[in-house]
């Protein structure tokens, strides 16, 4: 029998890894898989009751995300970190269009009700 719940946490900490590995690392069609890797989190690791804190969450990442990277001296300096910052938006990002089309659906529900 196949545990959702493993696969889920294991992509969680698998995408996290990889995203900083490839911080530092080259390696070949990193965004395809942690966008992959992000699809597979929403889907089997986040619960409803989270959904309100990790859209918050992903909101946060990507405002610091896109502040570094205008910063031009920050990005110039420490490279590796906006690296790590766009690899990581890409990993929860995917997460975050899950559980928003997820949270959506729940509040369609609600009002039909």
């Amino acid at each position: 029998m196949i545990d959702f719940i493993k696969i889920g946490h294991w992509s969680f900490i698998g995408g996290l890894v990889l995203a900083a590995l490839a911080a530092f690392l080259q390696l070949p069609y990193i965004a395809i898989i942690l966008f992959i890797l992000g699809l597979i989190v929403g889907f089997l690791n986040i619960k409803e009751t989270e959904n309100v804190s990790l859209l918050v969450a992903i909101i946060s990442l990507l405002i610091i995300g896109f502040v570094f990277s205008q910063n031009a001296q920050l990005s110039r300096s420490f490279p590796f970190i906006e690296v790590l910052l766009n690899n990581l938006v890409t990993f929860i990002s995917a997460a975050g269009i899950v559980i928003a089309i997820k949270q959506i659906l729940i509040i369609g529900q609600a009002n039909k009700e």
